[in-house]
C-alpha cells in the first residue's frame, strides 16, 4: 500500500531524543514508525502518541541486524514508501580501551554503525524511486573531542559524520538530503546512565534537538544537505 501521509522512520523512539523525534513528527501529521527494545515504553508509546493504525511501533533489537533488515521491510510493506529516515538509537560504552570487552565492542557496531548503514542503504533505493527524502544521523561532540573512555562511541559518531558527507553528494541528483546533527549534553535517560551528577544546567533537551531534526527536513533552503549542525549548551 502506499501511505496517505509522510512517513518518518526513527530509531530508538522510545525515549530520549527519539521520542521527542517521534512525537513532534507524530504532531505534524506524519505517519510514525519506531522502534526499541523495552517492551514496558513500547506500550507507553503505543498509548500515548502513537495509538492509531496510522503508525507502528516494534519491539526491535539493533544489535541484531536481521532484526533491523526485517524492520524497515516491515515499514516498507505497511507504508509503501519512506520520506524520512532518522538514525537516533546507539549504544555508548564508557571505557579505557583495556578493558572494552569484545561483545561490548560488537554491540556498539552493530547499533551505532551497522545498523544505520543498512538502513541507509535500503531506504536510498525508495527515496530515489520517490525522486526525494531526508536522511538525519544523530550524531555528537564526541565525534570531534570524546571524553576519555568514549573512544567507541565517539568513533562511530565521527563514522556517521562522514557518511553524510559522503551520502550528501551522492543524494543531490536524486533529491535526497543527509544531515547530521552533533549533540552536546542532552538530558536523556542515556546521559544520566553514564554521566548521573553531569549538570543539568549544560545540558540541552532532546525537544531542542528534534525540533532541529524537524527543521532540516521542512526547511530545506535554510539546511544544506551534508551539513552538521551542532545543538548544546553554549554556557
Amino acid at each position: 500500500m502506499t501511505s496517505h501521509c509522510k512517513v518518518c522512520l526513527v530509531t530508538g523512539g522510545t525515549s530520549g531524543i527519539g521520542r521527542e523525534t517521534a512525537k513532534l513528527f507524530a504532531q505534524q501529521g506524519y505517519c510514525i514508525a519506531t522502534c526499541g527494545r523495552n517492551q514496558n515504553r513500547i506500550e507507553e508509546l503505543r498509548g500515548d502518541f502513537l495509538a492509531g493504525d496510522e503508525h507502528l511501533v516494534s519491539a526491535v533489537d539493533l544489535n541484531d541486524v536481521n532484526q533491523t533488515k526485517a524492520f524497515y521491510e516491515s515499514v516498507v510493506q505497511k507504508y509503501g514508501r519512506l520520506d524520512v529516515l532518522v538514525n537516533n538509537a546507539a549504544v555508548s560504552p564508557l571505557s579505557p580501551i583495556e578493558e572494552i570487552t569484545s561483545e561490548s565492542f560488537e554491540t556498539a557496531l552493530n547499533v551505532n554503525i551497522r545498523s544505520p548503514f543498512y538502513l541507509m542503504q535500503m531506504v536510498w533505493h525508495e527515496m530515489k524511486e520517490q525522486g526525494s527524502g531526508t536522511i538525519v544521523n544523530i550524531s555528537s561532540l564526541a565525534a570531534v573531542d570524546p571524553f576519555p573512555g568514549f573512544s567507541i562511541y565517539g568513533a562511530s559518531k565521527a563514522w556517521l559524520d562522514i557518511m553524510t558527507h559522503a551520502l550528501a553528494a551522492e543524494g543531490r541528483p536524486h533529491g535526497i538530503r543527509v544531515y547530521s546533527i552533533r549533540c552536546g549534553a542532552v538530558e536523556t535517560p542515556m546521559l544520566r546512565s553514564l554521566f548521573p551528577d553531569f549538570p543539568a544546567d549544560q545540558c540541552v533537551s532532546p525537544i531542542s534537538v528534534a525540533q532541529k531534526i524537524l527543521e532540516c527536513v521542512e526547511k530545506p533552503d535554510h539546511h544544506q544537505s551534508g551539513e552538521k549542525y551542532v545543538i548544546a549548551n553554549q554556557t
